[in-house]
């Protein structure tokens, strides 16, 4: 090699070192990325988003209802902000506190506690942030009314159903589903400051409408919580007296519905969407029984057609009271 070669050859592996120590620096970047979307990723399944979507459509309408049209849209905004914190926050805690009973269940084992992706400790940490950043955002951009009841929904689900009643009694879901209820109490208050019959109201129709919806789910998924211990009803009691028991508080859910027709003074558009969607839901829970009277069980019963039905006929009745406001 000649003395003109060498600076040349000296210059080439400069440049082979350069480009190999880019190609480290993009791989360590990428991993990091990649990790950083897994851990977000976990952190946001800790949330159950799915819940909470369900949770905003029975806040809103009652806002809806609680203006008498439109309300405020800082108000729906920082309302519903401030409700998927609370919301995740519960769902935080409560993915700790059943990351056993999780792992056992083929429908949980991949939520981010049973896989590892999330150790308890931050998950707790996640939640206690979660509920602090809920309570200061209600409490300072909405009311303190709305923040107290958005915090004793929390507590409620988190210490009375979670910790006492889940692995206790057949009754859990009954009492324990009161914490799901109070979405409409928070909405009415987010715009009024105040309490009234009419958002109770509301409040029961969650109420009876969460043991049909749960236990509907219960019966696909019977041999899961057998395994974990939980006593859901479909685990300890026969299909047909389940059955029955859904068909019983689908009517009352109906009844309920119907309701708030005369307390909150609304049109008739809304009876008739929940007369019309009540029918199905009644007819939807006598099908389920008459699939138990005939000895089928588990995913033979179909009652996922039920469960499914029961989240559109939550929607469908919430959303024509707010839809209802707008005709008048």
């Amino acid at each position: 090699m000649t003395s003109i070669d060498a600076p040349g050859r000296v210059a080439a592996d400069n440049d082979r070192a350069v480009r190999v120590d880019l190609g480290v620096t993009a791989v360590r970047r990428n991993h990091l990325l990649a990790r950083a979307r897994h851990a977000a990723a976990a952190y946001l399944g800790l949330t159950k988003p799915r819940i909470i979507e369900l949770l905003l459509v029975t806040t809103v309408p009652a806002m809806f209802l609680a203006a008498g049209g439109v309300p405020p849209l800082r108000v729906v905004l920082t309302t519903m902000i401030g409700g998927c914190l609370a919301a995740a926050s519960a769902n935080a805690f409560n993915c700790v506190l059943d990351r056993d009973i999780d792992e056992r269940m083929r429908r949980t084992r991949r939520r981010p506690l049973p896989r590892h992706a999330v150790g308890p400790f931050g998950a707790t940490v996640f939640g206690m942030i979660l509920a602090i950043a809920a309570a200061l955002w209600l409490g300072y951009l909405v009311n303190w009314l709305s923040a107290a009841l958005a915090l004793g929904a929390n507590a409620f689900y988190v210490g009375v159903y979670t910790v006492w009643l889940k692995r206790r009694t057949p009754q859990n879901i009954i009492w324990g589903g009161i914490a799901g209820c109070f979405p409409p109490l928070i909405g009415w208050t987010a715009v009024t400051g105040s309490l009234a019959l009419a958002p109770f109201v509301m409040f029961l129709i969650v109420f009876f409408w969460t043991p049909p919806h749960t236990w509907a789910l219960a019966m696909r998924y019977r041999e899961d919580y057998a395994a974990a211990n939980v006593p859901m009803l479909p685990v300890v009691r026969s299909a047909p007296a389940v059955a029955r028991q859904i068909l019983m508080y689908s009517v009352v859910t109906v009844l309920v519905s119907l309701a708030l027709w005369p307390v909150a003074h609304t049109g008739w558009l809304y009876p008739t969407v929940a007369l019309i969607t009540g029918v199905a839901l009644i007819w939807q829970s006598w099908q389920l029984l008459a699939r138990a009277r005939r000895g089928f069980t588990d995913a033979a019963l179909k009652p996922m057609r039920l469960f499914h039905w029961t989240n559109s006929y939550l929607a469908l009745v919430f959303v024509a009271a707010a839809v209802d406001t707008l005709l008048r």
